[in-house]
C-alpha cells in the first residue's frame, strides 16, 4: 500500500512527522498527494513547530494569506543561513519575548525591529568585521534594545539586568548596531585596542558603573573587562563552536549562547524582577537554590545570594581581587514571631554576625550592629527588608554564612530577650556564565 492509499488520517500524521521539506517532495509525487500536502492544518504544524508562530504571519509579523505560504517566505528570507540555526534564534527571542511581556512590558518595549541585511553588511563594513552566523541572525530578529525614551536616557530596562551595592550600580543593555558602531570605536580608542583585534562591543551599562561586554568577531567568544582591563569569558569557551559554518548546523557562538541561558534564569524564576523607589529592573541576585540560601528561625526568614562583579575585580593583584556583590532578604512570616510559643507581630535587628571562607578555610569573622548602619523592623506578612552589600576574595570560591541577633517588637519596645536567626551559607564564586 502506498500514500495515496492510505487515509486522510493516516497521511496527515505521516506527513506531518516527515517534516515540511519531505513534505514539499512528496507533493510532487501525484496530484491527490500535492492536495493533501498543501493543508493549512498540515502547514499550521510546522510553522508552530519550527517558528512557533499560530497565525500565519512573515518575518516581519505582517499577516499573509496562509501557513503554507508564510512558511515558504521565512524559508526564503532566511535562505543564508542554516535553518536548524534559525529555528533556534527564533525560539531563544521567543522565550525572552513572551517572558518580558508577562513580567516586564516596558522592556520589552524598547526592542527595536530586525536589522535587514543590507544594514548588517554596512555594519561589518564601517567595523571591518564580519559577524558570527548566530549573532547576525539575533539582529536579523531584533537589532538591540532602544536606548533612549521621551524622557531621556533610561537606565532600569536593560534587558539582563544589573545589580547594585552601595554606590555602584549596573543595568546591562543589548546594545543595536548604531550603538555597537559608536560604543566600539570609543571605547576600543579609549583602552588603546587595536583596529584588527576584531573587538566589538555589544552590550553595556547605561547607568552610573561602567560595564561592557565584547563579542570576538573571529572566534564568536564573549567577554567582559576588569578593572585592569583584562578579559574574562562569559561562557564556557568549550560550547563555543563553528560561528562562520553556513552549511553546519552547528554553529553557536557566545552571544546566543549568553542571551538563551539569560533567558532559562528568567522563565525558570532563578532571577527576577525587583522593585526599588518604584523602580522596576531585572535583578542578576538568583533567587533559588543552590545559588540562594533560605533559612527560616523563629519566623524569620532570611535570603541571601551574590554577583560576581568582574568590572571592579582585579585579577593581576598579588593576591587577586575577586569581587561580589551580595543581597540580603528578610521578612517576618505571616504569623508572626514565635518564641516560646508566644507569637509576636514585630521584631527588629539589632546585631550580626558573618563567617567568611575562602577556599573552605575561614579568613574572617566580622561582628557588629545594624546593617549597611540600619535596623530593619520586621512586622508580621510585612514586604521583604532587602540590602546589598559586596566583599572581595583572593580566590576564586568563596562563601559567607552568619546570624542576625533580632529582638521580638522593638528596640524601644522590646516584648522578650533577643534571638538569633540563621543564614544559611551561601556561595561567592566565580560563575561559568558571567552577565
Amino acid at each position: 500500500m502506498g500514500l495515496e492509499d492510505a487515509g486522510d488520517l493516516v497521511l496527515h500524521i505521516v506527513l506531518s512527522k516527515i517534516g515540511p521539506e519531505s513534505t514539499g517532495r512528496v507533493a510532487c509525487v501525484s496530484k491527490s498527494l500535492r492536495v493533501s500536502a498543501s493543508e493549512e492544518s498540515l502547514w499550521s504544524i510546522f510553522c508552530s513547530r519550527d517558528l512557533n508562530i499560530s497565525t500565519p504571519l512573515d518575518p516581519h509579523g505582517d499577516p499573509v494569506p496562509s501557513f503554507k505560504t508564510a512558511y515558504q517566505l521565512w524559508r526564503e528570507s532566511f535562505r543564508m543561513y542554516p535553518w536548524n540555526l534559525v529555528k533556534r534564534v527564533t525560539l531563544c527571542w521567543d522565550n525572552l519575548k513572551l517572558w518580558l511581556s508577562l513580567n516586564f512590558p516596558e522592556a520589552k518595549a524598547t526592542l527595536r525591529k530586525c536589522a535587514t541585511e543590507d544594514e548588517l553588511e554596512e555594519f561589518e563594513t564601517l567595523l571591518k568585521v564580519k559577524l558570527p552566523l548566530p549573532t547576525r541572525l539575533l539582529y536579523r530578529f531584533v537589532d538591540g534594545q532602544e536606548l533612549s525614551s521621551s524622557n531621556g536616557l533610561d537606565g532600569s530596562l536593560g534587558l539582563i539586568g544589573g545589580y547594585s551595592a552601595y554606590t555602584h550600580e549596573v543595568n546591562v543593555y543589548l546594545l543595536p548596531l548604531k550603538e555597537i558602531i559608536r560604543e566600539t570605536k570609543e571605547t576600543m580608542r579609549h583602552l588603546g585596542f587595536s583596529n584588527t583585534s576584531n573587538l566589538i562591543v555589544v552590550a553595556a551599562s547605561v547607568v552610573a558603573s561602567l560595564k561592557i561586554f565584547f563579542l570576538d568577531c573571529t572566534n564568536g567568544k564573549l567577554y567582559t573587562g576588569t578593572s585592569n582591563r583584562q578579559l574574562l569569558p562569559c561562557v564556557p569557551d568549550s560550547l563555543v563552536r563553528s560561528v562562520h559554518d553556513i552549511n553546519g548546523d552547528q554553529a553557536q557562538d557566545a552571544l546566543l549562547l549568553w542571551l538563551e541561558e539569560h533567558g532559562r534564569r528568567l522563565q525558570a524564576g532563578t532571577i527576577k524582577i525587583c522593585v526599588q523607589d518604584n523602580v522596576k529592573s531585572i535583578s542578576l541576585f538568583p533567587e533559588l537554590p543552590p545559588l540562594c540560601s533560605v533559612s527560616i528561625t523563629n519566623g524569620v526568614q532570611v535570603r541571601a545570594s551574590s554577583v560576581f562583579i568582574p568590572e571592579i575585580s582585579n585579577l593581576l593583584d598579588q593576591p587577586p581581587a575577586y569581587w561580589y556583590a551580595y543581597s540580603i532578604r528578610m521578612s517576618l512570616v505571616p504569623e508572626g514571631c514565635i518564641l516560646n510559643g508566644t507569637h509576636h507581630s514585630s521584631c527588629q535587628l539589632y546585631w550580626r554576625h558573618w563567617v567568611i571562607r575562602a577556599d573552605n578555610e575561614v579568613i574572617d569573622k566580622v561582628n557588629g550592629e545594624a546593617v549597611i548602619g540600619k535596623y530593619p523592623l520586621l512586622q508580621a506578612g510585612g514586604e521583604e527588608f532587602v540590602y546589598e552589600s559586596c566583599s572581595s576574595f583572593s580566590t576564586t570560591a568563596g562563601s559567607i554564612e552568619g546570624s542576625f541577633t533580632f529582638v521580638p517588637g522593638s528596640l524601644r519596645d522590646p516584648k522578650g530577650s533577643q534571638f538569633e536567626v540563621k543564614v544559611a551559607e551561601f556561595p561567592l564564586e566565580l560563575p561559568d556564565y558571567i552577565f
